[in-house]
């Protein structure tokens, strides 16, 4: 079934695009803000953001520049404050004094209680922690309560609206970098149409034989988990290269634990492979049509 679109209104309340945005969905009750760190303080006496809400706290680890992120909830206090309020004191916080930017999720009509924030931080950390794209820095998992059918179903659908706006606002935390589709069957297509490609040739490092898959994306070229890698560095292998292969989840049988995402289908190649390699030619469907064929058909 065809995906209906979406009328999303983005406002620059600074008047700026690396300002502060605040976000509304047509026929949705939340509210979201994106607001970068040193620009907190404008929030003050925003009346939504004095509700109570879900937040996550975005920013870049210093040492290996891997992406981070941190799910929180705040409700209203005695005094009247709220989400804001919460951030503000994350800001004066030194262990979080990674994050650049907050997103907060909130309502237009007030409707968050502690039943709904807690479970919809629940469902945020465990969504960000399956796809896998940040480094979740939550070290102890958020409890989802206990609601009602009726309640859960609500705000599963407040969820399926949020995953929207969170891509919008330029963050994937919630999206797999792949929907899944291997090749153990006979189809060679995923639901998006475009088709599973492989790669094999026989190491003349080790001696093994090499066989990896993986497919293209609107975000570039993803290498599945199950691929087998080359464990052995070439001489001439690029830089970048070398330190994903340093840093990626492969067993010792050189096997890969876990998708991972290039810009390219040659970095794709030179990381499966250990050295430099012309991705278009090596990637092929199972009928052997390479990549660069495919793109040319197209």
């Amino acid at each position: 079934m065809r995906k209906r679109g979406k009328s999303i209104n983005l406002f620059l309340m600074d008047g700026k695009a690396n300002g502060r945005i605040k976000c509304t969905l047509a026929n949705w009750t939340g509210v979201v803000y994106k607001i970068p760190r040193t620009e907190l303080d404008k929030c003050k006496g925003r009346a939504d953001l004095s509700q109570s809400g879900v937040y996550f706290l975005f920013g870049t680890s210093d040492t290996d520049e891997e992406r981070m992120v941190y799910v929180g909830q705040a409700g209203i206090r005695k005094s009247g404050e709220g989400t804001l309020k919460r951030l503000q004191e994350h800001k004066r916080k030194q262990d979080k004094d990674y994050w650049t930017e907050a997103i907060v999720f909130t309502t237009s009509n007030n409707s968050f209680g502690p039943t709904e924030i807690s479970y919809l931080e629940n469902r945020f950390c465990e969504m960000a922690t399956q796809a896998n794209r940040y480094t979740v820095k939550n070290s102890i998992e958020p409890s989802a309560g206990h609601i009602t059918e009726e309640k859960e179903s609500e705000l599963e659908e407040f969820i399926d609206y949020s995953k929207i706006i969170m891509g919008t606002l330029g963050h994937n935390l919630f999206e797999p970098i792949t929907d899944q589709c291997k090749p153990d069957s006979n189809i060679d297509d995923n639901e998006e149409g475009t088709p599973i490609l492989f790669m094999k040739r026989k190491s003349g490092k080790s001696g093994n034989v090499i066989e990896a898959t993986g497919r293209q994306t609107n975000e570039g070229f993803v290498v599945f988990k199950g691929s087998h890698i080359e464990m052995i560095d070439s001489e001439s292998i690029p830089i970048r290269i070398k330190e994903r292969r340093q840093k990626a989840r492969i067993n010792a049988e050189g096997i890969l634990l876990g998708d991972m995402l290039f810009t390219s289908p040659s970095y794709a190649a030179a990381f499966v492979i250990g050295g430099h390699v012309n991705g278009l030619k090596a990637w092929k469907t199972s009928e052997g049509i390479t990549l660069k064929a495919l793109e040319t058909r197209e």
